[in-house]
């Protein structure tokens, strides 16, 4: 078995939730404790922080492992899906898990596999738990799949439970009120194990609450504890000066991951890092450091990636109700002559909520993404048009990004976003070449 062949049998013979939706899950967490059993047990052989949420957690669970890698701990990093390249799930100090890893994983596995029938992200997280567990890390941030209580990733004790937040996502699975939606986040809090949330609602808090009560851990509310007093764009980062609610004690810090939403998941992660330094050692020197340079240290994309500047061309992997409102609030504070947005989405999210909030003086470039649950670009063109939304559809995304651009001038924005599955098929270099040959300038 090569690698090519490992990846072709991960994503042929496992149910996967990208190509089949809710069908692929397996809810609950018998198989994941088989495998774990099959490995000699790697989640215990490490320690872990575990973190869950609607939006928000790919973000926090990056920055995490940005401030205990320049902290000089060995650092494992679970997140998914990925954009580009399947290894990007499973990273140690920012760089991917081995191809030949993988190819040995698979192949010791397989017949393993065959009897236990696991899914896609069953097996796979088996493979980074006994990859972390090889490399013998330090602490290994684990971010979940959908929900939390019977999410594959929740056979582990973490050192700390982290919720970012509450929102409307993946309602069919996980219920239709915020309540039910938490009760499945709050899943991953552990009898005496702390919690941060990273935002209070009145639907939702209560929840929590009664969930640490039961489970005798303490719980502690980000944007309680913690609130930001300014925040900046200076140049590629966004500054941010947070007083500590308790003593007024104020800090700067700037992170390279920008756009607003990102100050919500910067007080989870400081308040966070409250908690380990308790576990760990941790100051906040090399804190604010980490903060600075986490593209570089862990490889985290698609989170208002710019990836051109005139014309100015973000990436944008908000795909639900909350994640589409955060990435127009950003867009409120740029000034730019034209909007164009390419956009797709998958069959089985709630359209009408996030089409109703996209602006109709913009021009709309609908494409689908090469996975079976994507919704049919001409589908989405129509159903768009009944909310005023007005543009062409495309059967590829580069197609539609290639349209966008050659209709674009240096004045004009172009918003890729509506699906991480949409962003993973932008061909960036290539956007780039076309963009530069078309106005004769550089991607800065």
């Amino acid at each position: 078995m090569n690698y090519q062949e490992a990846i072709d049998y991960l994503y042929s013979a496992l149910p996967i939730f990208s190509r089949t939706g809710a069908k692929a899950l397996k809810i609950d967490l018998t198989n994941t404790r088989l495998i774990c059993a099959h490995l000699g047990h790697p989640e215990r052989k490490f320690r872990t922080v575990h973190i869950a949420g609607t939006n928000g957690k790919g973000s926090v669970t990056n920055m995490l492992a940005a401030i205990f890698q320049e902290h000089g701990y060995k650092t494992g990093l679970y997140t998914s899906p990925h954009l580009y390249d399947f290894r990007e799930r499973i990273r140690i100090n920012g760089k991917m898990v081995p191809k030949h890893f993988v190819t040995r994983f698979v192949k010791h596995n397989q017949e393993f596999a065959a009897e236990v029938h696991p899914s896609f992200f069953e097996l796979t997280f088996g493979m980074a738990l006994d990859y972390f567990a090889m490399e013998q890390v330090d602490i290994a941030i684990i971010e979940t799949g959908l929900g939390g209580r019977l999410d594959s990733t929740n056979v582990i004790i973490p050192e700390l439970s982290v919720i970012t937040n509450i929102g409307w996502d993946h309602t069919d699975v996980l219920g239709d009120t915020l309540s039910k939606i938490a009760f499945e986040k709050a899943g991953i809090i552990k009898p005496h194990i702390p919690v941060v949330i990273g935002e209070s609602h009145p639907e939702t808090a209560h929840v929590f609450l009664e969930v640490a009560k039961k489970r005798n851990s303490d719980i502690y509310f980000a944007d309680k504890l913690l609130r930001v007093v300014h925040h900046e764009m200076k140049g590629r980062y966004l500054c941010t000066r947070v007083e500590t609610v308790a003593t007024g004690k104020r800090q700067w810090y700037q992170t390279d991951l920008i756009g607003d939403y990102q100050i919500k998941n910067l007080l989870t992660v400081l308040q966070s890092v409250q908690q380990l330094k308790k576990k760990f050692h941790l100051n906040s020197g090399k804190t604010a450091a980490a903060l600075a340079k986490v593209t570089k240290l862990t490889g985290l994309t698609g989170r208002w990636q710019v990836i051109f500047q005139k014309p100015k061309v973000v990436l944008d992997v908000g795909h639900n109700r909350e994640g589409i409102k955060e990435i127009l609030h950003q867009l409120s504070y740029l000034h730019f002559r034209k909007l164009f947005i390419v956009t797709g989405m998958v069959k089985d999210k709630d359209h009408d909520a996030v089409l109703s909030l996209y602006p109709r003086d913009a021009i709309y470039f609908f494409c689908q993404a090469p996975i079976p649950r994507a919704m049919p670009s001409k589908e989405l063109a129509l159903l768009a048009g009944t909310y005023g939304l007005k543009g062409k559809h495309y059967a590829k995304v580069q197609s539609a990004v290639e349209a966008a651009c050659k209709k674009a001038g240096t004045d004009d924005l172009i918003l890729v976003c509506g699906s991480v599955y949409i962003v993973a098929e932008v061909d960036i270099s290539g956007t780039k070449k076309l963009l530069s040959g078309l106005h004769h300038n550089s991607p800065k």
